[in-house]
Order: structure tokens, then C-alpha cells, then sequence
């Protein structure tokens, strides 16, 4: 990987994992600046979300600051100029997911455009 990717690998990563901090998720404005515009989920559950939906859930306190989310397996690639697709499991309190996300690079930096989760045995 050059160096150019590794960076974008690891600002998708950081933008990732600041999602998953209960104190990010608490504020709906500093989530917005980490998804983008057409942002799109389909949940573990099988739910479609937006970003309006998804902000519903987040500001929720879905994760509790005493038993954040572990998060292993972590990978990364650029799949095309200006999209990281990563990967890894997700652990919230014994729910094991396996996720996976897009982020795109936009004029106000790395933005998650895209999340799936499917349930882990």
C-alpha cells in the first residue's frame, strides 16, 4: 500500500472509531461532520437507516461511555480514489457484528457514505 493510502486507510479508521465513542454519539452535530450527506445504513437487523434516523439512535446513548464498543479485526483498503472500504467485528456488550463501511473523501475531509452490519456467531 503507498503511503497516500495508509493515510487514507487511517483517517477512515479514526473516522470509524470516533463514531464509535459514546462521547461523539452523544452530540448529533459532531456525527454529522463524520457521515456524509446521502449516508445510508442497513443495520444487524436488517433496518434501513438515514442520516436523520441514524441520529435518532446515536444521540440515544446506544453506547454506554462505561462499556464502549470493542472493536477487533479492523481492515482497510482503497477500493477507488477517494473510497476506503473497511472492515472488522464489533462487540456491544456480547452483540457480536460484522461490519463493514464506505468512506469517500469530500471538500470537509473523510466522510462514512455507507454501513452494513450482518450478526456474528
Amino acid at each position: 500500500m503507498t503511503d497516500e493510502s495508509e493515510l487514507a486507510v487511517q483517517a477512515a479508521i479514526d473516522g470509524e472509531m470516533r463514531l464509535l465513542d459514546p462521547e461523539v454519539r452523544a452530540f448529533p452535530a459532531r456525527v454529522l461532520e463524520l457521515l456524509d450527506p446521502e449516508f445510508t445504513e442497513i443495520g444487524a437487523s436488517g433496518r434501513w437507516w438515514d442520516v436523520e434516523s441514524i441520529l435518532t439512535v446515536t444521540s440515544g446513548g446506544s453506547v454506554s461511555p462505561e462499556s464502549p464498543v470493542k472493536v477487533s479485526e479492523m481492515s482497510g483498503g482503497v477500493v477507488a480514489p477517494g473510497v476506503v472500504h473497511l472492515t472488522y467485528f464489533a462487540d456491544n456488550q456480547g452483540r457480536r457484528v460484522w461490519r463493514s463501511s464506505l468512506w469517500r473523501l469530500t471538500e470537509t475531509g473523510w466522510r462514512m457514505y455507507f454501513h452494513q452490519g450482518t450478526l456474528a456467531s
